[in-house]
This record gives C-alpha cells, structure tokens and sequence, in this order.
C-alpha cells in the first residue's frame, strides 16, 4: 500500500538549533567565558575557569547541556572583594561614560539578539518568540534608562558598596540583567549569582559582552545556601536584589535583618482576578488566552479565579474554549526545514521535578474534594517522536481546591488554575486576598465605580479593572503588598533611588520596610 502523501509530516528539530549549535557560537563569540567542556566565572575582569560544573538537563527533552559552575563559599568571599574594588574605581566614572559604555554592551547584545534567546529556549524552555522579547524587553529598557539616568540622578550618588543580585530562573535577560544594567548606569558595580535551574549560559554571554565594554559586572554559580554568607549578608556589599519564593526569601530577609543593608525582595502571591457583575466575556476571553504564555511561570501570572456563582456558567463558556485551544509542545520543533518555529502558548516547565510536584499537587487537590474542571494531556502537545516529555504539564483547571491543599493558598508556577466560586462581595475580597498579599490582581466588573470600591480592599500593589497588571517597564513602578515585597519598590525613578543614596540623610524611600510601609501611584 502507498502511503497518502497528505499524511502528517513527523516533527523534528529545526536545523541549527541544537544545543550544540548554540554552544559553540557561544565559544566564537565569547571564548574568555565559554570553555569547549564548562562554563567559566566572572570577577574581578577575569573569567576563571573554577567551581564544579553542574550536571545539567534541558527541559526541552531530557538532554544534558553545559550547567553552571558551583564555586565555594571562600571565592564568592573573594569575588565580592573583588566586586567592592571595582565598585571602588566605577562610582567615580562620569556619567556620559557609563553611559557611552552601557550603550555600547547594549548594541553589542542587539547584535547577538537571537544567540541569546536561543539559550533561553534551551536553557528555561521558553517559546522563540517570548524568549525574544524576553532579550528585546531587557535591551529597550536599558535604553530608555540611558536617556533618563540623569534627571534621575540629580543630587545622589552611588550606594558605598556593589549590588548584589539573586535572582529566580524565569527572566535572566529583562529581569536580572536589567537590573544590573540600570545598577551599573546608576554608578554602582554589581554581581550576580546564576540561578541553579537555568540561564547560565544567556547570562555568561550577555556578562562577556558587558564586561568587555569595561562594565563592572561580576557573575558566580553556587548553591544559595552556601554562599549566602558572602552574597547577602557581607559587609562590602551596599544592597542585595532578590526575586524568589517566600521562604528562601524569607530566610534572605531574616539575615538581612541586623545588617541595615539596603533591600529589594520580590516574593510571590497567589494573584488572583475576580469576575463580579460582569458581561464582557469576549474581552475576558483575549486575556485568559495571553494569560498561558510560558505556562504561567512568572510573577505576574493569575492561577486563581474568583467567580461570582451567578456567573460561573458565563464565565465557564468564556473559559474552556481558551483553556482548551492553548498550544504547547517543543519550542524547536518543525515539520519542514525551512518551517518557521512554532507559535506556543508555552513549552516546558523549568524541570521534570517541578513538572511532578505540580502533578502531586493536582492530585492532593482532587482527592481532598476539588473538581477537575479540565485536563488536558501530553497527546495534546507538539513533541518530536520519542521525546523526553517529563517536564511538560498540560494545562490543567480545578475548581473549589479546599483549604487544607496546597493549591487553595499558594501560586502554582504552572499550567494550573484554580477557581473559587463565591456570593458576595466580602467573599469575593477574601478569597483574592488568599495569600497575605501579591503583585498583581485584576477585577472583571462592568461598573467601574464598584470596581474601584472593590479594588481598593485588594491586597495587591497593582489592580486592573477589566485588564490584567505586569511588571510593566521603564518608569512604570513595581513592587507588591503584604508578604509578597520586603524593601524597596523598582521601576523608574524608584529602581534608580533604590541604588543610590540622596542627600537628604532622612530619606524614606518607597516600599515595604520593617518601620513602614509607603506605596507610589501604582
């Protein structure tokens, strides 16, 4: 029998885009920080070929790619020392030189626009497109920051010591390297520990590139636990930056309580977007849909619902069309050569591990009394055949999670949403009010003015009515409420102050702080 020449063809990996592909443009591009078998550290100006290389896998399939290399707690000592002399010799660069030479990493990593989010794809699994905006959002940012520094800067002058940096996996680029970025703009040196999970590679290339155009940047890997001692609570430092979970930064927060450091911690909160007097289904519909990119592994992602029971079978209409349409699958894989890669909601999880804790934690859910709305299945998703798939979760809807799960009250950081039914409005609070404070939150209401009243009782630094909140970018602030944010708000002016020291000794900068609390226009 022939076979119907209009039969499926077989996915398979795009030409070009193997790990190994990328790598080795890694060793063209930048072989003072890329070895042929391991990555190396940054400080001090010198890449050094130290620490044990981490054995790595990808989420993509299951294969092994170049992990970071763990260092002992002595170096990170000695790369902080390090850090401070250059901090030393930076604060006194003129700002048009720190400028010129930011803008020249900036344009340097434009040009290698598309290495770096091959990495990211790789390394974190993100889909080509997010991982491309993921490098353009850190690029633009950067740049608007150039043309505003110095209105910024007026009358303040750089921390007494470098910033330190630990940052979650999820956005190595527009996060973490943002952030120093804008540190190093602002007259600071800054140093970095790689997360453990992913993105050494993106940032070992996007550091060699900064510190070729003699930006202070210095970037170490190491277990959090072991070298907590020298990135947060030494004595060089001048203020440490954190974005993470409640309890390792619960535990960052608590070392830092003695030292007076200057403080940033972003933490999670279970976001929450309530519908309530509601009939815009079609325009609920278009952020449930964008609600998925990258599987909801960010920290402005709304797992939880909280419907008004009048509308729940509204909103259900509105909702399974989306939740059952979201694409996901291998971010590289193609049918034809010459394929474009695909259009994905989302690919994998950061690692298999995380992909089995979310499936025990569906299962604790539903059999401790919560509805399985909707679940979807790996047959579902775009895989090349006989692919590694442990990492990936399809989405996944349960209604009502009891309060003894752990789903009821914490953010899942994955395909997974949870509905709350409620019926009146003072439920309605409680329930987005769940996680002793977020980010984010959003409120689905066609009276604006009771949205108003309602948000205002909203635990969140950011409330949208009728659109959800981000991080936003440029001089848009960010921060959160409650448990979710300790120390100082970024964004703008904010991330700018939150780095230098004015002249007026008694200032009291935006944030949360153990003595107050004092919110911008959010």
């Amino acid at each position: 029998m022939v076979a119907s020449s209009l039969s499926t063809p077989r996915l398979h990996l795009k030409p070009g885009t193997a790990w190994s592909d990328a790598y080795t443009r890694c060793t063209q591009v930048a072989p003072e920080a890329f070895a042929d078998d391991r990555l190396r550290n940054l400080w001090g100006g010198q890449w050094r070929r130290t620490g044990e290389p981490l054995r790595s896998v990808t989420p993509l399939d299951g294969s092994p790619i170049t992990g970071p290399p763990m260092i002992e707690p002595e170096e990170a000592r000695e790369a902080i020392r390090a850090t401070l002399d250059d901090h030393k010799r930076w604060r006194d660069v003129p700002l048009a030189d720190r400028k010129t030479r930011v803008s020249a990493a900036l344009d340097a990593m434009d040009s290698h626009r598309d290495l770096l989010a091959l990495l990211l794809v790789w390394e974190i699994g993100k889909p080509w497109r997010l991982a491309r905006t993921d490098v353009d959002r850190a690029i633009d940012g950067v740049r608007w920051y150039v043309e505003e520094i110095d209105a910024m800067l007026a009358g303040r002058t750089p921390l007494p010591g470098p910033v330190s940096n630990i940052a979650s996996w999820n956005y190595p680029m527009s996060v973490l390297m943002h952030a120093m970025l804008v540190q190093v703009l602002a007259g600071n040196a800054a140093i970095a520990k790689t997360p453990t999970d992913g993105g050494a590679a993106c940032l070992t290339l996007a550091c060699a590139l900064a510190r070729r155009e003699g930006l202070p940047v210095a970037l170490v890997s190491g277990s959090g636990s072991r070298l907590s001692g020298a990135l947060v609570r030494a004595p060089e430092i001048g203020a440490l930056a954190f974005v993470g979970g409640r309890s390792t930064g619960g535990q960052v927060a608590a070392a830092l309580v003695d030292t007076g450091k200057r403080h940033f911690l972003e933490q999670e909160g279970l976001n929450a977007w309530g519908i309530w007097e509601f009939s815009q289904w079609d325009l609920l519909a278009a952020h449930l849909r964008k609600g998925f990119e990258y599987g909801k592994q960010r920290c402005t992602a709304y797992p939880r619902y909280v419907v008004q029971r009048q509308l729940f079978d509204q909103f259900l209409a509105a909702y399974l069309p989306v939740v059952s349409s979201v694409r996901f699958g291998h971010p590289l894989a193609v049918a034809h050569d010459d394929d474009p890669l695909p259009e994905l909601d989302f690919g994998p999880v950061i690692t298999a591990e995380k992909s089995a804790e979310l499936a025990g934690k569906i299962d604790e859910a539903i059999a401790k009394g919560g509805v399985p709305l909707y679940r979807g299945a790996i047959a579902d998703g775009a895989f090349i055949p006989g692919q590694d798939t442990a990492a990936y979760v399809p989405p996944v809807t349960v209604l009502a999670p009891p309060p003894s799960c752990a789903l009821h009250h914490a953010e899942p950081f994955g395909p997974v949403d949870t509905i709350v039914v409620v019926d009146s409005e003072a439920e309605l609070l409680a329930a987005m009010n769940a996680s002793n404070g977020a980010l984010v939150a959003s409120l689905a209401c066609d009276d604006e003015a009771l949205a108003r009243r309602l948000s205002s009782e909203i635990h969140a630094f950011k409330v949208g009515i009728n659109k959800p909140r981000s991080r936003g970018d440029r001089a848009e602030p960010f921060g959160g409420r409650g448990a979710s944010w300790k120390g100082a708000f970024v964004g703008g002016d904010h991330l700018v102050h939150a780095v230098t020291v004015g002249a007026d000794p008694t200032e009291r900068l935006y944030g949360n702080f153990p003595s107050y609390s004092l919110y911008p226009d959010a």
